[in-house]
């Protein structure tokens, strides 16, 4: 089912191998309409975010491998243009969809009955297990496609999808309740930024950690109650005084570690109250937490994973969008751009997140 000539080829931007050439082709082949699978959609992608999780699909220093080749990407925005044949759903062609990390799951298992999809032992992810939104024309799963609401431009619901989604996600685990302090490392990010604005519209008192004097006048944009840049603390503990002090003297309620530097969770054990959560976000490369066992017991304190959300968490995250409530700082840029957006990520130069027109 169609409503359009669907063209056999379309651009994307695809890399071959682990850390190989990052190729931006005008030609790459387009999935027909009578070649998708039963439960399979065609969407074609008008925006899509670039989340760290791509990079790391690209350098390949995660302890699973990508699939090779590989289109990543997976915060794309777009609308049904093909549905394949024998596929039960209520979207119709030309609905408008995200697609975020999590492609597929099974939704019979216990992990999906309980709501956590992403945990499911078959879960597909887009732009690393199949193939993403860096292209125009992406192959998608009906039952875990994302409705976009009316009204809401795709250009910001894109990095809603997961960047959005995540941080909603882990503000869930961290259990805080109206007037609890919250501290978000990372803050200046594409997760972070999205972090505070969604801490702040339900009531939490937010500090943010980054650097750099870009990011705290975005920051003081979204609400944040304090800003403090870890540059200005290189003395040992100096940074874990300065945290406690701006909240309160006992330290936050939780941290949401959205940061791709490793020492902001160690630090954050440090900082939290009693009964406090650290909540694990970001995915810096060889990173252990070292937690001492009876520190841990005597403070109770809560070390928590959350990874992205479920289907319901993105519908709820896409509604503070849609109500004003949050609004991603984003740049937008041509498809083709892809590599340099990279580059400049690496190096940490980039405040909220980039957004790539297909």
């Amino acid at each position: 089912m169609a409503n359009e000539q669907i063209p056999k080829t379309a651009p994307a931007v695809v890399f071959e191998k682990i850390n190989g050439p990052i190729v931006y082709k005008e030609d790459h082949p387009v999935t027909q309409p009578q070649d998708l699978k039963p439960g399979e959609v065609l969407v074609k992608i008008e925006c899509t975010g670039v989340c760290h999780t791509d990079l790391h699909a690209w350098k390949g220093d995660w302890p699973m491998p990508p699939k090779q080749p590989l289109v990543g990407g997976h915060e794309g925005a777009g609308h049904i243009v093909a549905i394949a044949d024998g596929t039960t759903t209520t979207f119709k062609v030309g609905d408008a969809v995200g697609i975020k990390w999590l492609a597929d799951s099974c939704l019979n298992c216990e992990n999906c009955r309980m709501g956590a999809e992403m945990t499911c032992s078959l879960a597909q992810c887009h732009g690393y297990t199949v193939d993403g939104s860096f292209q125009r024309y992406a192959v998608s799963y009906a039952r875990h496609c994302t409705p976009i609401p009316d009204g809401l431009p795709l250009e910001v619901a894109a990095p809603v999808l997961c960047a959005g989604v995540t941080v909603w996600k882990a503000i869930k685990e961290a259990n805080c309740k109206p007037g609890d302090w919250l501290v978000v490392s990372g803050a200046g990010g594409g997760l972070g930024h999205l972090a505070v604005q969604y801490a702040t519209a339900i009531g939490l008192r937010v500090v943010g950690i980054d650097t750099g004097d870009d990011k705290k006048k975005l920051l003081d944009q979204y609400g944040a109650d304090a800003f403090i840049d870890f540059k200005n603390f290189r003395d040992e503990g100096a940074l874990i005084k300065e945290v406690k002090r701006v909240c309160g003297g006992e330290g936050p309620h939780a941290a949401v570690i959205a940061s791709a530097g490793g020492a902001a969770y160690n630090d954050a054990l440090e900082y939290i109250r009693p009964h406090g959560s650290l909540v694990a976000v970001g995915l810096p490369p060889d990173t252990d937490i070292k937690a001492n066992v009876f520190w841990t017991v005597f403070r109770n304190v809560r070390i928590i994973g959350s990874y992205v959300g479920n289907r319901q968490d993105a519908i709820e995250a896409l509604d503070f969008a849609l109500r004003g409530k949050v609004k991603p700082q984003i740049v937008t840029e041509p498809l083709k751009n892809l590599e340099d957006v990279y580059k400049r990520m690496e190096s940490g130069g980039i405040p909220g997140r980039i957004v790539l027109k297909c």
